[in-house]
């Protein structure tokens, strides 16, 4: 497995082009499913999810062509409604072409999802929501199991907002019988994306944007092309690199609206930010960091797939701070690993203490999830002396050559080739 070598203390500098969403990507991509005929999804990242998504696709009997980040997806051939364990152990993501599946099919056999290592995170919510449009669910031998001759269209109100739940009884409603109210819809940018998509492909939706959507269920879809948002998780990341590190970036091919709540918080902890809806650029050159507590919550509110990288960045602040993650409850495995930095957290169920140092030690470190690999690449850059980051595929898997991008920056970071560390 691969690791990341990280010299610290190299200011980052300099102007970087942010990549698509990864979870945008994962969500077009099985859309495709709901009709024949062949796509375009540009500004697709090069990402191992993606790779993982396209493999799935592929055993359905979908053709993939993928070359600087534009994937093309013929659906011309699907062959199979079998989405075998082999393939979505790898990815929780990949519980999304359920819906399509059903939806067009009548039938859908898919494995229960895997994915990252931390927290329960059910998938009852796309099941329940699935039983109620008139599916038929049986739980199998780790396989779900879906049938319905014709989806009809149902009120479905979600106890809590959820992405997946959403982006899926989206994807199934649109070719359901009848009208289809989600309420208490995820207001995310990647379901807005994904819904964009489903318009261009002939679906009938009104509330776009609001957490109450309307389906008009149609007979059959088109083919569409579409481009892929800009991952605001990645231009998060590398605007929280740049202010650890007291540097100056500016990033492009990002719209500003997609991560407010992050730039209000690091623009409060002393960097100047400068914005609009196609670039981002902060200046930490000057920043004394100053504590800012922060709870995770639902779009537009701080995203929970930035929590780690904050909890990095506080480890430097001048003082204390508190860091609530209200999505996930167990969310906190870099915590002990940013302690091997040198970082004074103490972990009380779903809050984290964080007691700002005067600095970090590199050392030897492993990923356990992919925000928090992210969170430790981050303080190796800020780090005195070498920092080895172990485990750097959860980095593969939603970060397009995240070190690369670094590099280009300034960083001293290397990637090194290896079976085992």
């Amino acid at each position: 497995m691969d690791k990341f070598v990280i010299h610290g203390g190299n200011k980052l500098q300099g102007e970087v082009t942010i990549s698509g969403a990864k979870n945008a990507s994962l969500a077009l991509m099985p859309a495709t499913l709901l009709a024949h005929g062949k796509y375009a999804l540009y500004n697709t990242p090069e990402l191992n999810d993606v790779y993982t998504m396209m493999k799935l696709l592929n055993h359905l009997g979908v053709v993939p062509e993928f070359k600087n980040n534009l994937l093309k997806l013929n659906t011309e051939n699907i062959t199979s409604q079998d989405a075998p364990y082999e393939h979505v152990k790898k990815m929780r993501a990949s519980v999304y072409v359920l819906g399509p599946l059903l939806a067009r099919y009548g039938i859908a056999k898919v494995s229960l999802p895997g994915g990252c290592s931390w927290g329960p995170r059910p998938i009852n919510l796309h099941l329940e929501g699935l039983k109620k449009m008139g599916a038929e669910i049986e739980l199998s031998e780790g396989y779900i199991i879906a049938k319905s001759p014709r989806l009809t269209g149902a009120k479905i109100s979600f106890d809590i907002s959820s992405v997946g739940a959403t982006g899926n009884i989206l994807m199934a409603s649109v070719l359901a019988k009848g009208e289809t109210r989600i309420v208490n819809a995820a207001i995310e940018p990647e379901i807005t994306n994904l819904a964009q998509f489903l318009l261009k492909m002939g679906a009938r939706i009104e509330g776009i944007g609001t957490p109450d959507l309307f389906i008009e269920g149609v007979d059959t879809l088109n083919s569409a092309d579409i481009e892929t948002i800009p991952d605001r998780i990645e231009a998060g990341t590398i605007l929280i690199a740049a202010a650890l590190t007291k540097g100056k970036v500016k990033l492009i091919n990002i719209n500003s609206n997609l991560l407010l709540s992050i730039l209000n918080k690091l623009e409060n902890s002393g960097c100047n930010l400068l914005y609009n809806n196609e670039f981002i650029e902060l200046d930490g050159t000057n920043n004394n960091i100053k504590p800012i507590n922060i709870t995770t919550s639902v779009f537009p509110g701080f995203p929970t797939d930035m929590q780690a990288q904050w909890t990095a960045y506080m480890a430097l602040a001048d003082g204390m701070s508190t860091i609530t993650d209200s999505i996930y409850l167990d969310r906190f495995k870099h915590v002990p690993e940013l302690q091997r930095l040198g970082a004074n957290i103490t972990v009380n169920e779903n809050c984290a203490f964080v007691k700002g140092v005067g600095k970090l030690m590199g050392a030897k470190v492993m990923s356990t999830d992919l925000r928090a690999s992210a969170s430790l690449v981050l303080a190796g850059l800020a780090a005195e002396g070498i920092t080895e980051v172990l485990r750097v595929y959860h980095l593969d898997r939603g970060y397009q050559r995240i070190e690369e991008k670094l590099q280009y920056l300034g960083a001293d970071i290397e990637r090194v080739k290896g079976k085992e560390f």
